[in-house]
């Protein structure tokens, strides 16, 4: 009789195969370390994944059944299923089940799940930690818990309220503004503070001043230069003292506005005179280090610093935290374990020596109320605090992990001293200000300083000192130069300044984040351009509609409120029920309100936006926004191009769009091989060159966009030519001897060889560049297909076969096999992980087997319908045959 096959210990359940990796390392054979892939159930996203039973609810379509204590009705995906039945199959071997995902709130609701799931008869053990090293995770499983029930129905009510707003509204926005639109407890928030900055930009009027700055020289001739104060002891007027809505100085600010007359005068007078120190002002100052990372302050040092989307970001932590370099990246905590406090003093003394460590450790509080999550900051894991180059780190890991480490070292390190000198100077009726700055001892600095949301702000450990000086001195003057200045409008959001805003009000959740600001520029909310944030038309008309009916929705403080509120219920201190309720159901419910405004919202109102100082309309349409005036008794339309930001439209702007429309077709003149004409016209993509008219025999003549360093309103026929006949050979590359084309697409100029594409850059021209640019440029994009892809992820976790990241011309995809899947346009290629390269695969395989059901469909029902026609052929020729015998 052959021996049973020995249990394993325990069956320990993590959320991602390299993690799995990591931990069946340190754990041996005695255990078997498996992935869930994420989230192995949650609500059904489609009505093809609702059971059956169920279809005919009247709940069904929100996946919560509202009639009955929102339960919520969780489905298996068809991609988990094969998941769920080897987890089965393998626990049936095992002496215990050990729940091992992430310590935070959707870890825990994951470890539940799959507990429901499995339905194990042996006991279940709940395992945390916030980093993979073998120390941490053989402690981690003599230390198990139960799972925290408070922490899962906190998560569960957390889903369930995000998904009753987001199905309730976003129907709504559908029919009043445009299909496929969206709203979420927190996106929608966060679109409305973008627009409402948007609004405030458009809203701005600037303002203009002068002043003079001075070119000076000690005795010693040690140059350094001073700005004008005061003149006959009234402070000159600078940016702060207008105001911006009307863009003059505001009420009640006694101050001299200079004009530039009043300057070059001013400047004149000032040559000949005498410049003297009056008085001295020194005033020390010390700097605190900034506390240990934690997932907001890590997103937005990552995008000042490293220009690192907050995706990218927690991208690469992960990748650094399954690797096991730090510790755990969603978390709110600050402070740091003893013994990670005892590696980075070890650390600091070796690397920087004894002044730069404080007596005693520094100790770190919490600010958030709420602050849950992991239970350390982010920081190196283990306690050697090794850098990046001793952990052979490279790419974006490498820069990251940097960013943590010396974080994590300056936290530690002693104060910064610094001191501010504020000299002044007069000359005449005159009075001008120097201001230098001295770092008296580093401390911290020498580690770490922290970005600045201002570009043009210095950091804080630039050295900025003024020469040494005294009162009385007689100073030299080289020159006077008067300064004009305009006000500027306020800042645009970036994903930083946008972080660090919704922390400040309390929305959301920092592990929320990434995702939020990342799913608001998939659902064409926001674009981005450079490191700006720009609300688009459709996110300024969805703001409107939703601040004019449902204004507590997309109140910060209600929002706010709500976060509290689900705090409450982790804490245990509040129940889900009396809280759904309240937001659901009733006279005042979410549900009521919809049905109650629906019949009151105006479709054509909804989709329309009259902005500040424009005299046309601008409406959202189906496929996109477009311009409307009205011109005598006739309306006139224009397509508003995707790059024109709502701030900075105006009516010039407009006014050309329009004239470009009422225009029609501008025929530049005929093609002089082709006989026909070529037309400058404008779409929803800008304006773009046309050959010949649109007719029966040629509906889709040839068309080439514009580029952008051309006017359309001036370019000549010749200029037009030669863009209507791109793409050109450029040459052929030196290394392969394939050729180099050059050619306009949908994103704009190109250069292309042997199926690589790379955009064009603004400083260079399509009609111009030569062989040698474009080879230089083509130098920076790897090649596509199988042969060299930029990485490879792994095998498939469970289909096997390589997973990799190619290249292609619409940007890098993930593949396997023969099934491709985009990647996200702000995902960094480098940072993408095996798992999310799975779960894209996946819905591109779910998307394509729809297709290909409904294809397999129609050409089912075809068949079908020749069939039955061929039979009625056969049936009435039959007849036919029978009547004429018959008449025989």
């Amino acid at each position: 009789m052959a021996d049973t096959q020995k249990k394993k210990k325990g069956l320990v359940i993590v959320e991602s195969p390299a993690k799995a990796k990591k931990i069946a390392g340190f754990l041996g054979s005695d255990y078997e370390v498996r992935a869930s892939m994420g989230h192995v159930r949650d609500l059904p996203e489609k009505a093809a994944d609702i059971p059956a039973e169920f279809k005919k609810e009247s709940w069904s379509t929100l996946g919560v059944n509202v009639d009955d204590r929102f339960t919520p009705l969780y489905v298996v995906s068809p991609a988990k299923k094969k998941t769920v039945t080897e987890l089965k199959k393998l626990l049936k071997n095992s002496q215990e089940l050990i729940l091992a995902t992430d310590e935070d709130r959707e870890g825990e609701s994951i470890g539940w799940h799959l507990a429901e799931l499995l339905q194990p008869t042996v006991p279940v053990k709940r395992m945390v930690f916030s980093e993979i090293t073998k120390k941490a995770i053989l402690d981690a499983l003599q230390h198990t818990r139960e799972l925290d029930m408070h922490l899962v129905e906190a998560q569960e009510t957390r889903r369930v309220l995000d998904r009753l707003y987001g199905y309730t509204l976003s129907p709504l926005l559908w029919k009043k503004i445009r299909r496929g639109l969206s709203a979420g407890r927190v996106q929608s928030v966060a679109v409305r503070i973008l627009v409402e900055r948007e609004l405030e930009r458009l809203a701005f009027r600037s303002g203009t001043y002068w002043d003079l700055k001075a070119e000076l020289a000690t005795g010693s001739n040690e140059p350094f230069t001073a700005q004008l104060a005061t003149v006959g002891g009234q402070r000159v007027a600078t940016g702060r003292d207008f105001d911006e809505h009307t863009g003059k100085i505001k009420e009640g600010v006694n101050v001299l506005l200079l004009q530039e007359a009043q300057a070059r005068d001013l400047q004149t007078r000032l040559k000949q005179g005498d410049w003297n120190v009056t008085n001295i002002e020194k005033r020390p100052q010390t700097r605190k280090p900034p506390a240990p990372f934690i997932t907001s302050t890590l997103q937005q040092e990552a995008n000042r610093k490293l220009n690192m989307s907050a995706r990218q970001a927690m991208q690469t932590a992960q990748r650094l935290y399954e690797d096991g370099h730090i510790t755990y990246m969603r978390t709110d905590s600050v402070t740091l374990s003893q013994e990670a406090i005892d590696a980075a003093r070890d650390r600091i003394g070796s690397n920087y020596g004894a002044d730069y460590l404080p007596a005693q450790p520094r100790q770190y509080t919490t600010r958030q109320k709420n602050a849950q999550e992991a239970h350390e900051a982010i920081r190196p894991a283990g306690t050697e605090m090794k850098t990046a180059d001793e952990l052979n780190l490279s790419g974006p890991e490498a820069r990251l992990y940097d960013m943590i480490w010396k974080r994590t070292m300056a936290s530690q390190m002693n104060d910064a001293q610094l001191r501010f000198d504020t000299v002044t100077i007069q000359s005449g009726e005159a009075e001008f200000k120097a201001t230098g700055r001295h770092v008296e001892f580093p401390g911290y600095f020498r580690a770490y300083v922290e970005g600045s949301d201002d570009p043009e702000a210095a950091l804080e450990n630039e050295e900025s000192a003024l020469p040494q000086l005294a009162e009385g001195d007689r100073l030299k003057c080289s020159d006077v130069e008067p300064l004009g200045h305009e006000t500027k409008p306020p800042a645009r959001y970036t994903e930083a300044t946008l972080v660090r805003k919704m922390e400040q009000e309390g929305i959301g959740r920092p592990s929320t984040y990434a995702s939020i600001i990342g799913t608001i520029q998939d659902r064409g909310y926001v674009r981005k351009s450079g490191n700006q944030l720009i609300p688009t038309f459709t996110a300024m008309a969805v703001s409107k509609l939703l601040q004019q009916y449902f204004p507590q929705l997309v109140d910060l403080q209600f929002t706010a409120q709500m976060e509290q509120s689900l705090d409450d219920i982790s804490n245990g201190t509040s129940e889900r029920l009396p809280y759904l309720t309240q937001f659901y159901s009733g006279e005042e419910g979410l549900d009521q309100q919809v049905k109650d405004r629906e019949e009151t919202i105006d479709p054509r109102e909804a989709c329309s936006l009259r902005l500040d100082g424009l005299s046309s309309v601008v409406r959202v349409g189906k496929f996109g926004p477009f311009l409307e005036k009205q011109s005598g008794d006739e309306s006139v339309t224009a397509s508003l191009p995707d790059d024109i930001s709502p701030a900075d439209l105006n009516n010039e702007m407009a006014d050309e769009l329009i004239a470009l429309k009422k225009r029609g077709p501008l025929s530049l003149g005929m093609h002089p091989d082709d006989g026909v004409p070529i037309f400058t016209m404008v779409g929803p993509f800008g304006p773009y060159l046309q050959l010949g008219e649109v007719t029966e025999e040629n509906p889709k003549p040839k068309r080439v966009s514009i580029p952008k360093n051309l006017d359309p309103q001036t370019i000549e026929l010749e200029t037009a030519l030669k863009l209507l006949e791109l793409p050109r050979r450029l040459g052929h590359h030196p290394e392969d001897n394939k050729v180099v084309n050059a050619g306009i697409g949908r994103f704009g100029p190109y250069v292309q060889h042997a199926g690589k594409y790379k955009s064009l850059s603004p400083e260079d021209d399509i009609l111009t560049i030569g062989l040698d640019r474009a080879v230089e440029l083509l130098k920076q994009v790897k090649a596509r297909g199988g042969a060299t892809p930029l990485k490879e992820l792994g095998e498939h976790p469970t289909e096997g076969g390589m997973v990799a990241i190619f290249e292609g011309r619409y940007g890098a995809y993930v593949k396997h096999g023969k099934l491709n899947a985009t990647i996200p346009k702000d995902y960094e290629p480098e940072a993408v992980t095996i798992e999310e390269a799975v779960k894209w695969l996946e819905e591109r395989a779910a998307k394509a087997g729809v297709k290909k059901g409904a294809k397999k469909a129609a050409k089912k029902a075809t068949k079908k319908s020749a069939k039955k026609a061929t039979k009625k052929k056969a049936a009435t020729k039959k007849t036919a045959t029978k009547k004429a015998k018959d008449a025989e």
